[in-house]
């Protein structure tokens, strides 16, 4: 059975307990973040994507602009899994044990998700896109000049969307075992759900169809595989309403 109920007040504390646990570990992260960015932004420079772009800068704050973005993307990663347990630990107390534990179990499936979302934005569809611009560069007869900012607000506006969007399969997951969304429903939305894909893959990559393509055949492969994962899912969840119904005769 899910724990006592809490009253209004006791939610709003919970959750700024969770939120200001959450605010020390990213801010604890940042401070690693801070450590860690002149090696990560120095390996980047040195890639063969990057070794056609002069890194420039343009304004006398870019260099620290840069330095400390690439600190928080940095923390962002490191302390993921901390803020999923964070989310976790607000939410659980509405749900049953069995729930919870399974619930759990989906703080390292999400890491896991988040980590080839990035991964996959970073070696499969960057240096595709950097090559198709370079080429459409060429054959305009441009001569490329970048900034340093542009160029890595460019990776990160292409990599750390697709972290986030392989989370589906976990989101997925975790509202059809709370009985918000069936495999029922996902079937019926489909059509829909592959058109608000689409739009988010043009908003994500540079106006070419293999780019396109590139990121909307995986999308398409998420929501399907997320499908699969709400059936099993939503008999898991029948099974264990199911056995609490026995247990309460």
């Amino acid at each position: 059975m899910a724990q006592n109920e809490m009253t209004l007040y006791d939610h709003i504390g919970e959750l700024r307990k969770r939120i200001i646990i959450s605010a020390v570990y990213l801010l604890a992260a940042f401070i690693a973040g801070l450590i860690i960015a002149p090696g990560v932004i120095t390996y980047l420079q040195n890639i063969p994507e990057a070794e056609s772009f002069p890194m420039n800068v343009f304004k006398l704050t870019d260099p620290i602009k840069l330095y400390m973005n690439f600190a928080f993307f940095i923390g962002v990663i490191l302390v993921f899994p901390v803020l999923l347990y964070q989310l976790w630990a607000f939410v659980s107390p509405g749900l049953m044990e069995k729930e919870r534990k399974v619930t759990l179990s989906y703080i390292p499936i999400a890491t896991v998700l988040f980590l080839g979302g990035l991964a996959f934005a970073y070696f499969v569809l960057f240096p595709n896109v950097i090559r198709f611009l370079s080429s459409l560069s060429e054959r305009l007869n441009l001569t490329e000049q970048y900034g340093a900012n542009e160029y890595f607000s460019f990776l990160f506006q292409l990599t750390i969307p697709f972290g986030f969007l392989f989370q589906l399969p976990v989101v997925v997951m975790f509202l059809t075992r709370l009985g918000l969304i069936t495999p029922a429903w996902l079937r019926h939305i489909r059509k829909y759900a592959y058109f608000v894909l689409l739009v988010i893959a043009g908003f994500i990559t540079p106006p070419d169809i293999v780019s396109h393509l590139m990121v909307t055949l995986p999308l398409f492969l998420l929501y399907e595989g997320s499908v699969i994962i709400s059936r099993f899912s939503y008999k898991k969840a029948l099974q264990a309403e199911q056995e609490q119904a026995g247990q309460d005769k």
